[in-house]
């Protein structure tokens, strides 16, 4: 299987765009989180989080965006189980991938989720420090904030995992806390404070 130095030198060979990385490393972290959580194969499943959309960038329209990564990656010979998750995360390649399994259901509960998140946290004067899902799904009622992040998404995310939604933005949050110097969502003084919406 490809390992992590090697998916990031796919990451920087095909991808530019910094707040695209983050938002792969974002997603990487929560996928990591919920294998341990779910004792699943944690290299395999960040591997999927770090890939998900490393061709974003060169084929942004549907349905080249996943299909055409999905050649790269098999001409590398990343495992097909890597490759049918990523396919699976895009809507246009549901009957041929669909979201059948623990590990392609997750993808696409923690993609949107883990963007919005990383957003939300950039507003907050704490950053990641002190969040809680009462502060996300704040936000997520607030329309004109991250407006290209589907709500129903994240909704449908949640149930499709079978995991309640505070209870999964709350897994999401603590996936990113753990990398938070490396997405910079260290609170500007350093300080921790508890308790911050």
């Amino acid at each position: 299987m490809m390992d992590r130095d090697k998916g990031m030198e796919l990451l920087r060979e095909y991808v530019r765009s910094e707040s695209l990385i983050r938002h792969m490393l974002c997603v990487e972290a929560s996928m990591g989180y919920y294998a341990r959580k779910l004792d699943e194969d944690e290299e395999l499943w960040r591997m999927v989080g770090l890939l998900h959309d490393f061709d974003y960038e060169r084929w942004p329209d549907m349905p080249d965006h996943t299909r055409e990564g999905a050649k790269v990656l098999r001409e590398r010979g990343v495992d097909e189980v890597i490759v049918g998750a990523i396919l699976s995360h895009a809507e246009w390649n549901l009957d041929d991938y669909p979201r059948d399994t623990p590990l392609r259901k997750t993808l696409f509960a923690v993609d949107e989720l883990s963007g919005f998140i990383y957003a939300v946290a950039l507003m907050r004067p704490t950053r990641i420090e002190g969040m809680n899902a009462k502060s996300v799904r704040k936000k997520m009622k607030q329309k004109s904030f991250a407006a290209a992040v589907s709500r129903e998404d994240i909704i449908h995310g949640a149930e499709l995992i079978g995991v309640e939604l505070n209870d999964h933005i709350g897994v999401c949050i603590e996936a990113l806390a753990e990398i938070k110097e490396e997405l910079e969502l260290v609170a500007p003084d350093g300080s921790d404070v508890p308790g911050q919406g």
